[in-house]
């Protein structure tokens, strides 16, 4: 049999398979390891020569390499794909999942705006430094070193002050807290 473009005996195909895996192995193989789990890497490779030995190839390919690439970021496509699509059966949507929660009934929205108002309460009913070293690590965001910087403390005060305030409107809430 021969090539009727170049007017002589066609490659075997198989030998050239053969060579590109030698080849291109390596290289497909670095390729994949820095995109996938080391565990998928040879099945990977496995899987571009797979294909490109599937293909009917009516003309010489120019570039291999690039060809071979090509291929090896399709299968990496098509893996991402199919697990996208394993994994979806597995999520529970929104729309099955039960209740979390009940409606905002007109009897939890008073219940609610009591217990803020009992807790801004005990809040405001701390004791001077307490109360400042609590609002401003847990309302302004400060670190405790920011809040020792701001009050003229140690940073071990304002731990002893976040305590006992802590400790506090754990008490006079209740547990709640």
């Amino acid at each position: 049999m021969s090539d009727p473009v170049l007017n002589r005996p066609s490659p075997d195909p198989e030998r050239d398979l053969a060579a590109w895996v030698t080849s291109y192995g390596p290289g497909l193989r670095r390729f994949f390891s820095r995109r996938a789990h080391d565990a998928d890497v040879d099945d990977l490779v496995q899987d571009v020569f797979m294909r490109l030995q599937a293909v009917q190839l009516n003309a010489p390919i120019d570039n291999v390499e690039r060809y071979l690439f090509t291929i090896a970021r399709n299968v990496l496509i098509s893996r991402y794909r199919r697990g996208k699509i394993r994994f979806h059966s597995l999520h529970e949507g929104y729309e099955d999942a039960p209740e979390m929660a009940d409606d905002m009934s007109p009897e939890r929205i008073v219940i609610g705006r009591q217990e803020y108002s009992r807790a801004v309460e005990v809040i405001l009913n701390l004791p001077p430094r307490a109360r400042a070293a609590f609002l401003f690590h847990r309302f302004e965001n400060m670190t405790y070193q920011a809040i020792a910087a701001r009050m003229g403390i140690s940073k071990e005060s304002v731990k002893e002050l976040m305590h006992r305030a802590i400790v506090r409107i754990s008490q006079e809430m209740g547990g709640d807290a």
